[in-house]
C-alpha cells in the first residue's frame, strides 16, 4: 500500500484539487450567504463536502461502467471541463449557472456544487489516469483541513487578503487549471485513436 505513496504525487493531486475546490475564491460567496443571515458550519460543510467526493471516487467507476465509458475518455471529459472552470476564473465569466430549486445555504451552494460540484467529482476520476488512490486520498484530506481552516476564517482571511488579494488568487488559480487541463488532454488524447 505504501509502495504507491509519492510526496510529489500526493502534493501535485493536492494543488490540482486545491484549484478546482478554490475555497479561497468561494470566500465572497460565503460572505454573502452569511449576510443574508445564515449560518455556515465549516465542520458539516467539510464533512459533508468530503464524504460526497469519497463516494463518488470509490463508486464513480460503476456509475462509469453503466454508461459504457472508461477513465481515459473520462478524463478527455475532464480537462475539457476543467478548461472552462479555467477560463471562468481567468476572464471573470459565468459560463456554469448555478441555479436551482434548493434554498439551504450550507448543502446547497455551499457543499454541492461549490466544494463537491461536478469539477471536483471530474477531477477525482480524471486523476486516476495520472496517480494512485492513496495520493489522491491524502491529497483530499489535506485538502479538506484547509476547506475547514478557511470557512471557520472567512472574515480573517477576507481581511488579510482584501479584495485584490482574493482577485489575484483566483486568477493565479486559473491559469494553474488551464495548465493542468491541457497535460490531462494530451496525456489521454491518444487514448481515443486506439
Amino acid at each position: 500500500m505504501f509502495s504507491s505513496f509519492s510526496i510529489m504525487d500526493t502534493l501535485s493531486a493536492f494543488l490540482v484539487l486545491l484549484g478546482i475546490i478554490d475555497i479561497v475564491g468561494s470566500i465572497p460567496i460565503i460572505l454573502q450567504i452569511k449576510s443574508t443571515g445564515k449560518h455556515v458550519s465549516a465542520t458539516k460543510a467539510t464533512i459533508y463536502s468530503w464524504l460526497l467526493m469519497i463516494g463518488f471516487f470509490y463508486g464513480g467507476d460503476l456509475i462509469l461502467k453503466i454508461f459504457g465509458c472508461d477513465i481515459g475518455s473520462f478524463a478527455i471529459a475532464g480537462a475539457i471541463l476543467i478548461l472552462f472552470m479555467s477560463l471562468e476564473m481567468i476572464l471573470d465569466v459565468e459560463i456554469f449557472k448555478n441555479a436551482g430549486p434548493i434554498k439551504d445555504a450550507t448543502l446547497v451552494p455551499l457543499v454541492f456544487p461549490l466544494l463537491a460540484g461536478a469539477g471536483s467529482f471530474t477531477t477525482l476520476i480524471s486523476m486516476k489516469a495520472m496517480y494512485s488512490d492513496l495520493n489522491i486520498m491524502l491529497a483530499l484530506a489535506l485538502n479538506m483541513v484547509w476547506v475547514f481552516i478557511v470557512i471557520s476564517l472567512t472574515d480573517k482571511v477576507q481581511k488579510l487578503l482584501g479584495k485584490s488579494g482574493i482577485y489575484f488568487i483566483r486568477k493565479f488559480f486559473g491559469i494553474i487549471l488551464m495548465a493542468i487541463a491541457v497535460k490531462l488532454f494530451t496525456d489521454n488524447i491518444s487514448h481515443l485513436w486506439q
